[in-house]
């Protein structure tokens, strides 16, 4: 798998208005909850409809670990976002609280920021 696959909730409105934003600036395929094969679920940790995951061929990056590799992807704009935020103290544990935070309100933002479909994910589950 050389593009890596930005695993996402395909119910959530927000979910999938945030994935289509990370595919406008990197280069991902999007798989979505309903579509993810046995062999994808696999990789996944036990709770992933918690949250977002990146799956590579060398790692799986969950919830706010997903979110800032996904940004450090996204051209020089994303790598140098991501490249300034490590250097905050405690970054490891503000990205997941920020993360954590932006996941438990989705129906709030969803309010504000929503879509149906996510373009570029193909339909029906893939193989690894």
């Amino acid at each position: 798998m050389a593009v890596p696959r930005l695993v996402y909730d395909d119910e959530c409105g927000f979910c999938m208005y945030m994935t289509r934003w990370l595919l406008r600036f990197g280069t991902f395929d999007p798989v979505g909850f309903s579509e993810l094969t046995a062999d994808q679920k696999a990789r996944l940790p036990d709770e992933y409809e918690s949250c977002m995951h990146l799956l590579t061929d060398e790692a799986v990056y969950s919830c706010g670990h997903a979110l800032e590799q996904c940004v450090s992807r996204c051209g020089v704009v994303g790598r140098g976002i991501v490249r300034t935020a490590r250097l905050l103290p405690f970054w490891g544990r503000i990205r997941e609280r920020g993360y954590r935070f932006v996941a438990d309100r989705r129906s709030v933002w969803g309010r504000f920021r929503s879509c149906e479909h996510v373009e570029g994910s193909l339909s029906g589950p893939r193989s690894e």
